[in-house]
């Protein structure tokens, strides 16, 4: 008997980028810590964080988070500034940032935020993927190839 396909544990997500699974083709995923101040893992704990117009920067050989909006709590502190869209540093290996920044200049490739989760140890981690653009028949495909799986999920379903 084949095993089946389970999901990836949803409990401990944050936030997802659907959208850069429509517009790219993801060829690798890397795991990257995340360095974050006291206010915004409060706000993420509270779910106000927003991933999808998100990507990321390689500058100065460190990896940067841009344009992930973290929005303040009206709790939190009003003593000090609170940019919901500063740059946050990820945290990866020497030898991973080497080999996804020789991919962007050499291979044309982009890397992209995937989704944002919890570790088992409680520290905010942010899933990463080396990523092609699609051209617009790339996302016709793609979206013909799901339907027809969802269709032949369907009719298989109704045969037993």
């Amino acid at each position: 008997m084949a095993k089946k396909k389970t999901k990836k544990d949803t409990s401990n997500q944050i936030a997802q980028n659907k959208k850069a699974r429509h517009d790219y083709f993801i060829e690798e995923v890397h795991e990257a810590g995340l360095s974050l101040q006291g206010w915004e893992i409060k706000s993420i704990r509270a779910g106000k964080v927003n991933i999808k117009e998100s990507y990321i920067l390689l500058k100065d050989n460190e990896a940067w988070l841009f344009g992930a909006q973290i929005t303040p709590l009206i709790t939190a502190s009003s003593h000090s500034e609170h940019d919901p869209l500063r740059l946050r540093k990820l945290l990866l290996h020497r030898r991973e940032l080497d080999r996804l920044m020789g991919q962007v200049d050499r291979g044309g490739y982009t890397i992209v935020p995937l989704d944002m989760h919890w570790s088992k140890n409680g520290k905010v981690k942010c899933d990463i993927g080396l990523a092609k653009g699609k051209k617009q028949h790339d996302k016709r495909a793609t979206e013909k190839e799901r339907e027809w799986n969802r269709d032949k999920q369907r009719i298989l379903k109704m045969a037993r």
